[in-house]
């Protein structure tokens, strides 16, 4: 489990940038092309960073879409030219809250 509570500061630590990044909200992040890339960095290393979290960790928090978070790195990695900002923008306002909160749990669990 030490390398899962490495693993789970750095996501963490990547979804403060990601809220510093966006803190001026809605409007300034479709406006700025570098915020934006530099969000879509920060969503692709979380993601790659949840594939090295063990499969204990992800059994024993089954309610948490694993393989969703996962294979969205597949997807910022391998179809960026596709991906609209307004999804980005979905997933910062509607999933990081919940998928935050779930990992602070897991980190004073484990």
């Amino acid at each position: 489990m030490k390398d899962d509570r490495i693993y789970i500061d750095h996501i963490l630590e990547c979804m403060e940038w990601i809220t510093r990044y966006t803190a001026e909200g809605r409007d300034a992040f479709f406006s700025d092309r570098k915020t934006q890339s530099a969000t879509l960095r920060e969503l692709q290393t979380l993601a790659e960073s949840t594939q090295r979290l063990s499969d204990e960790l992800k059994k024993a928090h089954p309610k948490i879409p694993w393989e969703s978070i996962s294979g969205f790195r597949n997807v910022l990695v391998h179809d960026y030219l596709g991906i609209k900002p307004e999804r980005i923008w979905e997933i910062i306002e509607r999933d990081l809250p919940a998928f935050r909160a779930a990992l602070e749990a897991i980190r004073i669990e484990i």
